[in-house]
């Protein structure tokens, strides 16, 4: 049976598909990851490009990344959510964002990259309270 999976930004204006299974799903921690996302890591996707299709309003923004490969990543247009990228290392590949998949359910991180680049802030302590959802608090409290 083939894989196929949907996806959205958060406005839901840019929706993609892709059909097949992924070849990898990948915790990176460089830096581009990292000033892409906001956060300390992305995790991504990646699929064979041939499966992949998308509609709506994607933009892209390119640049050289630190191995020397030009990155080409996808985001919305609207409201910005990276989608995907892609990389002349792997030409015939695309890596989706996977927070952005409308069904990840048996998709599991494979392998951790740029580990030497993790940020200490990036994970949390014994100690950190952690909530099911958005607690009813403000700051002061």
């Amino acid at each position: 049976m083939t894989q196929k999976y949907a996806g959205k930004c958060l406005c839901g204006a840019t929706q993609y598909e892709v059909i097949g299974a992924p070849v990898i799903v990948a915790q990176c921690h460089c830096e581009e990851c990292r000033r892409l996302s906001g956060t300390g890591h992305t995790i991504g996707a990646m699929f064979s490009k041939s499966g992949f299709s998308a509609s709506g309003p994607a933009k892209e923004f390119t640049y050289q990344s630190s191995k020397d490969s030009t990155v080409t990543k996808g985001f919305c247009g609207l409201c910005g959510s990276p989608l995907f990228g892609t990389n002349t290392r792997t030409p015939e590949y695309i890596t989706l964002s996977l927070g952005t998949l409308d069904d990840a359910a048996g998709l599991e991180v494979q392998v951790v990259i740029f580990e030497g680049r993790k940020q200490h802030w990036d994970q949390l302590g014994a100690d950190v309270a952690t909530f099911e959802t958005q607690p009813d608090w403000t700051p002061q409290d």
